[in-house]
């Protein structure tokens, strides 16, 4: 059963019960994800975005955005304007069909992966994790990656406590490190 599918008629309903809402309309729901990679030596080769930018297109199905510096920093050899990282924002369909494969496919195939920290709420709801190497995507090709390289992972949700998020989270299937005296 996909994700979108279960979230309605399971995950929803025990949400309710777990924090006593009132109406459904009150259960935490995932609003969106954004996908974001910064590209730091993109400003040696502007050709390193575009192997970044291909790859996040062919990874979450949907056309990325180039995000460009604000401000110049002569240290980094950083012009205001330079790209130097791409972005992806998901919704509906998309962000399900991401969200399955994250969860089925891409975390099972990290190497040493010891659950998911919990510490990386931001205090609203919202869950940001961080990937090392796009190559646990099967997309990716090993053999066309240049370079590996990671993205950060931010789910937003609707949740108001970082309790109710990582509830809805967990009610997902994302692999959380079990806390002491958790089952």
């Amino acid at each position: 059963m996909l994700l979108k599918d279960r979230y309605k008629k399971e995950i929803a309903p025990a949400l309710m019960k777990e924090f006593s809402y009132k109406s459904v309309m009150q259960v935490p729901r995932i609003e969106k994800i954004v996908i974001n990679a910064g590209v730091g030596d993109a400003t040696q080769d502007s050709k390193n975005i575009d192997s970044v930018y291909n790859e996040i297109s062919v990874i979450t199905g949907q056309k990325p955005i180039k995000t460009k510096a604000k401000k110049s920093l002569a240290t980094y050899k950083l012009r205001e304007g330079q790209e130097i990282g791409v972005k992806v924002t998901l919704r509906n369909d998309q962000m399900w069909n991401f969200l399955d494969k994250l969860i089925l496919v891409a975390i099972p195939r990290i190497r040493d992966f010891r659950g998911i920290s919990t510490k990386s709420f931001d205090g609203r709801g919202n869950f940001t994790m961080g990937i090392k190497e796009q190559i646990i995507f099967p997309e990716i090709n090993f053999d066309d990656v240049k370079r590996i390289r990671g993205f950060d992972i931010t789910i937003v949700t609707s949740a108001n406590k970082n309790e109710e998020a990582l509830s809805l989270l967990k009610h997902a299937g994302i692999p959380f490190v079990k806390s002491k005296g958790e089952k």
